[in-house]
């Protein structure tokens, strides 16, 4: 089972990484579009439609990588004091009222929602040169997929957490510094920090 949980945690985060490029193609794109439109006086008017479009599908397609870090936002202000069999009968709760049914329904209706733009062949109406927005209303349903599946892999985390007491490993990605779980692996002192600091002070040159 955990073999299964963690393989549906690498599919997320492979997602995850690709759909960061997004980020670089957004950048590029932007950079470019304001020197043309201010250096060479040629601006592109479905620039703006690329830009929302760029951003949507980085910001859908990110969900399921985000839920398998467990680095969604939440007022843990007490969730964290909490045992975690207590959090995961809080976590597994809102799964099942909230998150199933929300996820499953725009998964259901985005479905619908991108076959009709395929059909239609629609293009964006906010600029005279509106792109084609079918491929990224295909996204919706795509990304509402990705996100059920880690979802219910988070379903299981919580029952697993319920039966052994703690909860499951997860699959390691690059996260945020913790310095204060850094400074107590390499066994360093704030105490120690300092005395370097006010060494680094005297060895500098007076200028």
């Amino acid at each position: 089972m955990q073999k299964i949980l963690l393989f549906i945690d690498k599919l997320s985060t492979w997602i995850g990484q690709v759909f960061s490029f997004c980020i670089v193609v957004l950048t590029l794109h932007v950079s470019w579009e304001v020197f043309s439109r201010y250096a060479l006086d040629a601006p592109r008017a479905w620039a703006f439609d690329f830009m929302i479009m760029m951003y949507g599908t980085l910001f859908m397609m990110a969900g399921a990588y985000t839920l398998s870090k467990n680095s969604h936002v939440r007022g843990d202000v007490l969730y964290g004091f909490f045992s975690p069999r207590t959090q995961a009968t809080i976590d597994l709760t809102l799964y099942i009222v909230f998150f199933i049914p929300g996820v499953f329904a725009l998964t259901y209706a985005g479905y619908y929602y991108a076959a009709d733009s395929w059909r239609i062949n629609e293009h964006s109406t906010i600029t005279y040169e509106g792109p084609p927005i079918y491929p990224f209303k295909t996204v919706i349903p795509l990304a509402g997929t990705i996100l059920l599946a880690q979802g219910i892999v988070e379903i299981i985390r919580c029952i697993i957490c319920l039966k052994q007491g703690a909860w499951p490993s997860r699959e390691a990605d690059v996260q945020e510094v913790d310095v204060e779980k850094l400074k107590e692996e390499l066994h360093v002192k704030d105490e120690d920090i300092q005395k370097l600091d006010e060494y680094v002070v005297h060895k500098e040159p007076t200028r």
